[in-house]
């Protein structure tokens, strides 16, 4: 495999560049990285991070109000990337958590409608709303388009005057065409329906304004574009729908506090957070505050409008080479529906892990030899590009992914 070293990182005080920034990532010193689609891999800044936590653990040296300050300063900082007021924004555990937030809390009533895209969504943006079907709520699936991409015009069509919510991926778990969300907010908008967006995998990597999209909801994890770790997330609700909202799940955070005394009851009367933070349960996962604190400040000295277009050049390297050896990924490399994401062969030959395709399951076998890291789902071969990309990865990843079809062709002459 080609080397990529890692030098030195720069001090926290020197600008951050997306060189500088690349040279905090271990990982990239012994493989091609091209799988945030996945999983993070861990910034020595964020690591550090953590281990500050672990260190007041271990010394005692930091009570509960202390460390929460890095759950409120994640809270701003996600809201500063995503353009939105930092109380609009819930520290939750992951985009199911989220996304279930949403459909236990919504006012559903006998009859009313959800619009959805069942087959270009992960499975966890699809069984809750299979389970509200318990309480009258009829679930409206558009079938994507022929390319794999969310039909937005047969979602606009699906809704009625008793839809009430429509749900998208910001980027499809499979193939990783880019959703317009803009153009779905206006018809949303217009209707009076709750947008959700299930962001994780454009989060931190493509850029988002909430509040031009016209998003009325978008839940994420932290453990992939966000570069923090499993366990921790965000959960973005619109002040236009937060008084319509009751949470299903009920505990001290999410009621206004009368009190600094955490564990003081009160009055059996009580009153919901007037913003998102009613959607808090319970004691928070510190060490993923800690972690995505210093993750989240890295993203927004690069600004995702730069990291944006710095990955979107590199997948149109990418594409173009892929073309120039006779394959033709399934998301386009160049315009809207152009993500981060780029993948390979047939959908939906095979499944998570393996593929029927007769080139994808030796070709990953042979990336996997050349240490170029992706994953295979709905049996495609699929990579993912973040700002720690950089022209030598993508060279590396061609060159694998040439000499694998060398090795695939000479075994089928023989």
């Amino acid at each position: 495999m080609t080397s990529h070293a890692v030098s030195p990182e720069a001090s926290s005080d020197t600008p951050l560049t997306f060189s500088t920034f690349r040279s905090g990532f271990p990982a990239l010193t012994t493989q091609t990285y091209l799988s945030i689609c996945d999983k993070m891999i861990l910034h020595r800044r964020v690591r550090a991070s953590v281990e500050e936590f672990l260190d007041h653990l271990e010394l005692a040296s930091a009570n509960r109000v202390q460390h929460e300050v890095h759950v409120a300063s994640s809270r701003r900082k996600f809201a500063d990337l995503m353009n939105v007021a930092p109380e609009t924004i819930a520290a939750i555990r992951n985009v199911s958590d989220g996304i279930n937030s949403i459909a236990w809390a919504f006012p559903w009533e006998p009859g009313d409608n959800v619009v959805l895209t069942s087959d270009c969504e992960h499975p966890n943006n699809v069984y809750p709303w299979l389970r509200q079907r318990q309480r009258g709520l009829e679930v409206r699936i558009v079938n994507p388009l022929p390319d794999g991409s969310i039909d937005i015009d047969g979602l606009i069509s699906a809704m009625d005057a008793r839809t009430r919510l429509m749900t998208v991926a910001s980027a499809t778990f499979a193939p990783g065409h880019r959703t317009d969300l803009r153009k779905l907010g206006e018809a949303c908008r217009k209707r009076d329906v709750f947008l959700l967006v299930d962001g994780v995998q454009t989060a931190g990597i493509m850029h988002h304004d909430l509040s031009a999209e016209m998003v009325d909801g978008f839940a994420t994890s932290v453990s992939k574009g966000l570069l923090g770790l499993y366990g921790y997330g965000f959960l973005y609700v619109s002040p236009k729908w937060i008084d319509r909202l009751k949470p299903a799940y009920l505990s001290r955070p999410a009621i206004v506090q009368r009190t600094d005394d955490h564990s003081t009851m009160g009055g059996f009367d009580y009153e919901y957070q007037p913003d998102s933070r009613r959607f808090e349960v319970g004691s928070f996962n510190l060490a993923g505050a800690y972690a995505v604190d210093a993750s989240l400040d890295m993203l927004l000295e690069l600004g995702t409008a730069h990291i944006e277009a710095h990955v979107l050049q590199l997948v149109g390297r990418f594409h173009d080479g892929l073309c120039s050896l006779g394959i033709t990924p399934a998301v386009p490399g160049r315009g809207s529906k152009q993500s981060h994401i780029v993948t390979l062969g047939a959908l939906n030959a095979g499944g998570h892990g393996f593929s029927t395709d007769p080139l994808i399951q030796p070709l990953s076998e042979h990336l996997v030899e050349r240490r170029v890291a992706h994953t295979i789902r709905r049996g495609q071969l699929r990579f993912g590009l973040h700002a720690y990309n950089n022209e030598a990865d993508i060279d590396a990843a061609l060159d694998a992914v040439r000499e694998g079809l060398g090795v695939i062709k000479g075994v089928a002459a023989i």
